[in-house]
């Protein structure tokens, strides 16, 4: 156990140092899923695995509450993972290091996996603690969530008998969500041809990083750099030097904007200087730019060892244009709703493996309709670079209930606790909701959580007393569930 083990609510925090103790990226949680089972068993927690590895866990009423409407608590299992450049870690088999950072826990130099590991940490809590008081009692431990929603997707029918779903992977602490984006991802391949790079051209290593990236859905509204964009923005001022792509690499998860690309450049020793010139010249303008947001911006161009081949220059630049020309960031916001991005993409991997590039993105939306416009205007611009771009992972979005009896219960008991009013939102993230709505469509479902800051990135910290305020609302909301 580490330091943190040691936080109030003990029970919480010491399943959250189980959940950092064992490796759990997204598609490999294998570990934690059995320290899960081991938990379960060893407090005689009734649990069962589904064919897809999501784990349901449940308990029965405490004495006199047999009559209330049954609770989901529901959680996924699965962490983004992403660390800082001079960070050395193997997601798949190193535990996360969380240390107390003042009134924050954080990870050293990765991402910390509070986003859900927390509110996972508290459904086995509360599963665990024979002196709470609750109705009827589930939890539905997904996993994958971070690359596709795997686990939700393929949540069976009739698994679940609870009521009211708690969903608990919001990170505003004093926020109440009753409503999420929908998404799709968007993978696009352009196939490219090479030729022998001559023997009066040089290469050089063109780079971007030092970039805050972070949620794609939750601080695409920050308006911080996209490595990628970045990047081919100062391609594309390279042209009339004659510069060529080699290969490209940047970004690598599809909900995480990136923080870091580079690029293997070819160019006529002649026009090198020139080049570089150019690269310094746009390194400026972009760092002026976005100054306000991102302060630790760095551009780089260094001499490289010659690769053999280098793009065709017709391929390199329906490449360039392709990838400079995809829509990134928030599009449209919301009328509804004050401050609430409507519609959004995220520009979020370009890699080349020496026959195409592969583009991924992922576009967001409250409203299907703009998500289909949005992947129509993705695709022109695929199609007019003699690419191919095939959408998957549809998810629609989860419509608000203001009329939801849990909603209007735990408002009470918030103001009753507290003092002031929860906030009721809607959130430009994919909760599971919306798909778990499709599947359960007579759930009564809010979501909430602790403060948690910057998640999908290696500055991701959540607030120590965020996490003991929404632990003693989680359990005053299961003591006043209504009666059937």
């Amino acid at each position: 156990m580490t330091e943190i083990s040691n936080l109030e609510p003990k029970g919480l925090w010491q399943n959250f140092d189980m959940f950092c103790a064992n490796p759990r990226p997204s598609k490999h949680e294998e570990k934690i899923r059995a320290a899960i089972v081991e938990f379960a068993k060893q407090h005689n927690i009734d649990c069962k695995t589904d064919e897809i590895g999501n784990v349901i866990l449940s308990k029965p009423a405490t004495k006199g509450m047999e009559n209330r409407k049954g609770i989901i608590l529901q959680a996924h299992i699965d962490m983004v993972p992403q660390k800082n450049n001079d960070v050395k870690h193997d997601f798949i088999n190193d535990p996360i290091q969380p240390w107390i950072d003042g009134q924050w826990v954080r990870a050293k130099g990765t991402t910390l996996g509070a986003d859900n590991g927390i509110g996972a940490s508290a459904a086995l809590a509360v599963l665990a603690d024979d002196t709470i008081e609750h109705g009827p009692i589930e939890a539905l431990l997904t996993i994958d969530e971070e690359t596709g929603m795997t686990g939700a997707f393929n949540l069976k029918p009739n698994v679940l008998k609870g009521d009211i779903l708690l969903n608990l992977d919001s990170e505003t602490e004093g926020e109440l969500y009753v409503g999420c984006a929908g998404g799709v991802d968007a993978t696009s391949t352009l196939t490219y041809s090479t030729e022998a790079i001559p023997t009066d051209w040089s290469c050089c290593k063109l780079e971007v990083k030092g970039l805050k990236g972070g949620h794609s859905g939750m601080d695409i509204i920050l308006q911080r750099g996209n490595a990628n964009k970045v990047l081919f923005r100062i391609i594309k001022n390279l042209e009339e030097f004659g510069v060529r792509l080699c290969s490209v690499e940047g970004g690598n998860m599809r909900n995480a904007i990136p923080r870091e690309a580079h690029a293997i450049l070819a160019c006529s020793k002649a026009n090198a200087d020139k080049a570089v010139a150019k690269v310094n010249e746009m390194a400026s303008v972009i760092k002026k730019e976005l100054a306000a947001v991102e302060e630790e911006i760095s551009v780089t161009v260094t001499p490289c060892d010659a690769t053999d081949t280098m793009m065709k220059e017709c391929c390199s630049k329906r490449i360039v244009n392709c990838v400079y020309g995809l829509p990134n960031a928030i599009y449209r916001m919301s009328d509804s709703m004050k401050g609430l991005v409507e519609t959004s993409s995220n520009l979020a991997i370009v890699k080349s493996d020496g026959k195409e590039v592969t583009i991924c993105c992922l576009i967001r939306s409250s409203v299907d309709t703009q998500k289909q416009d949005f992947a129509m205007m993705m695709q022109s611009v695929v199609e007019l670079a003699e690419g191919k771009i095939e959408f998957t992972g549809a998810y629609s979005g989860w419509a608000p209930n203001m009329s939801s009896p849990i909603l209007k219960e735990m408002k009470e008991q918030y103001k009753e606790m507290f003092g002031n009013e929860a906030k009721v939102m809607a959130i430009h993230a994919g909760l599971e909701c919306g798909i778990l709505g499709g599947i359960y469509p007579n759930l009564d479902m809010i979501s909430f959580g602790p403060t948690i800051e910057h998640p999908h990135s290696p500055d991701e910290r959540v607030n120590i007393a965020s996490v003991e305020k929404f632990w003693k609302f989680l359990l005053a909301t299961l003591k006043n569930v209504p009666a059937k």
